[in-house]
């Protein structure tokens, strides 16, 4: 089993042109419908954000639920976790990818030893990676931080899903403006790592102030614990509780042991313009966002 986490040290991006309905119509109940898509109460999903996801034997933390305008349900990670290279391949738009269709499954309580048990199953669908390197794409900011993926929940497996971060809720919407030095922000990651100990699930830190060089596709950032290989993917939010972005990388230098989370508001803009999905757009929690650290 390999655990997914890009090793890398920052660099700069580019500007995407953001789409005015990426955020789904708050749901009024844990199960109300979303888009059109109706969710599993809360306390009763199995498929949330938070959940392992193994690809090939890789590991990742799913970030957070999306729909498209037929009602199709899907679970977001990073690109990276679909990838065929190494820890230290962190160009997205050079690095090889596994083929869409490949399947993904959801697990929960895997460790080194073992998967865990299976939750369902889903198919990749989308990998800004293998869209980028389709299109020739060459700018470095957008190659290195653009690490977004989405896996289709299988029909059978649909009615598992709910939107909602555990520990905290949410997310509320989107955050379109970054973080400031000082912001919090809060994630929730499922390393095999941990062993299936969930209470080192939940971690909050704080930004290091937007690196004005990336151009606002990734934020820098510091938490308690620091986010491992087998996060990758999670999902961070902040102080409203709005998704700021997706655990891409683990930094080295110059910030030793710090996270670099790419933009979401920047990944879902890409996503819709060039995965061909139709009304693609970020669910919204059933439960509210509750900061209790």
């Amino acid at each position: 089993m390999r655990l997914s986490m890009k090793i890398a040290v920052a660099t700069a991006a580019t500007a995407v042109t953001l789409g005015t309905s990426l955020v789904g119509t708050a749901p009024g109940s844990s199960a109300a419908a979303t888009g059109g898509t109706s969710f599993a109460p809360a306390a009763r999903a199995t498929i949330t954000p938070g959940v392992q996801m193994y690809t090939r034997g890789a590991q990742c933390t799913g970030n957070f639920v999306f729909t498209d305008a037929s009602g199709g349900v899907y679970v977001g990670y990073a690109a990276h976790c679909a990838g065929l290279g190494e820890a230290t391949d962190t160009d997205g738009c050079r690095s090889e990818s596994v083929p869409l269709g490949t399947t993904v499954t959801f697990a929960r309580g895997g460790s080194l030893v073992s998967e865990g048990t299976r939750l369902g199953s889903g198919k990749l669908v989308y990998s800004s990676w293998r869209t980028m390197r389709a299109r020739g794409v060459r700018n470095a900011d957008a190659c290195a931080y653009n690490d977004f993926a989405l896996v289709k929940v299988s029909a059978a497996d649909a009615g598992k899903v709910n939107p909602t971060i555990p520990f905290w809720g949410g997310p509320t919407g989107i955050d379109t403006d970054g973080t400031r030095a000082g912001d919090r922000v809060w994630s929730y990651g499922s390393s095999s790592l941990r062993a299936g100990v969930t209470a080192l699930s939940p971690k909050t830190g704080v930004s290091l102030g937007d690196d004005a060089a990336a151009g606002g596709w990734s934020h820098p950032l510091y938490t308690v614990t620091p986010g491992v290989p087998g996060d990758s993917g999670s999902a961070f939010v902040s102080a409203d509780g709005k998704a700021v972005g997706t655990l891409s990388t683990l930094g080295l230098a110059p910030l030793p042991l710090s996270n670099n989370i790419g933009d979401l508001a920047k990944e879902l803009a890409y996503a819709r313009a060039n995965s061909g999905i139709n009304g693609l757009r970020l669910a919204l929690g059933t439960e509210p966002f509750t900061p209790v650290l």
